[in-house]
């Protein structure tokens, strides 16, 4: 099997006066291995999640209570402890169970987000087909809690309520619901990404450095918002909602 590797395409920035959008992600291929390739939106995913793969074993390694625990530790376990809240209040649940998926929807978000200061690095949330894998993994994760809360019977019973009418309509709403929260994650990274492209090529240093702190706190707060309706979503069939 040949295997091939240009990683030139990836250290290049991209410019004003080069083409953006989703070309600079899915069409660079960078490896190239038995036919397969391995474009930068790929890599980059590797790279998001070797990096809080890494981070999560350094913190765990040698856990420890008392005063010598690490910052770094002590800061993932705040993190988590928020996280758990958060979906405890969102979903209405006394347990964790969704933390979970929670946890690793909203770090993969965020963590290619603040990799975005790296300046050749393009985030793969502003991919299409990153946005539209994450929603396909709530798209699952739907029945697949509403059936652990409830059962088949109540989860299918949702689409026909509150008429049988409704049931075409019941499950298009599902279906596109979690497609926009692909798409919307899709549309303000990637508009992110572009605006700083444009704009590097008139301020070379300070307005890419400006919009990537901007970039930053947006992306924080679309981590959040896909982590949390993620949440509503799933956990919205019930034991005790008798459906």
């Amino acid at each position: 099997m040949e295997f091939k590797a240009d990683f030139s395409a990836w250290l290049d920035l991209p410019m004003a006066d080069k083409p953006l959008g989703l070309q600079n992600f899915d069409e660079i291929n960078l490896l190239s291995f038995g036919g397969v390739n391995i474009n930068v939106t790929i890599f980059n995913s590797w790279l998001v999640i070797a990096l809080i793969v890494l981070v999560s074993w350094l913190a765990t390694r040698n856990l420890k209570t008392g005063k010598k625990v690490s910052k770094l530790q002590i800061f993932l376990e705040e993190f988590v402890l928020w996280l758990q809240k958060e979906t405890r209040e969102t979903s209405g649940s006394s347990n964790s169970k969704y933390l979970l998926m929670a946890l690793g929807l909203f770090s993969f978000i965020i963590v290619a987000n603040l990799l975005t200061f790296i300046p050749w690095f393009r985030p793969p949330t502003a991919s299409l087909s990153t946005t539209m894998a994450l929603a396909l993994v709530v798209f699952i994760a739907i029945p697949y809690f509403s059936v652990k809360n409830a059962g088949w019977k109540k989860y299918l019973r949702k689409f026909i309520e509150p008429i049988p009418l409704m049931l075409p309509m019941n499950v298009f709403s599902e279906m596109f619901s979690v497609l926009a929260m692909g798409l919307r994650l899709f549309g303000n990274m990637l508009s992110g990404v572009m605006f700083a492209g444009i704009l590097s090529a008139f301020i070379p240093f300070l307005a890419p450095l400006t919009m990537q702190t901007l970039g930053l706190l947006t992306g924080s707060i679309q981590a959040y918002i896909f982590a949390l309706l993620a949440i509503v979503y799933t956990s919205s069939v019930k034991a005790e909602d008798g459906l």
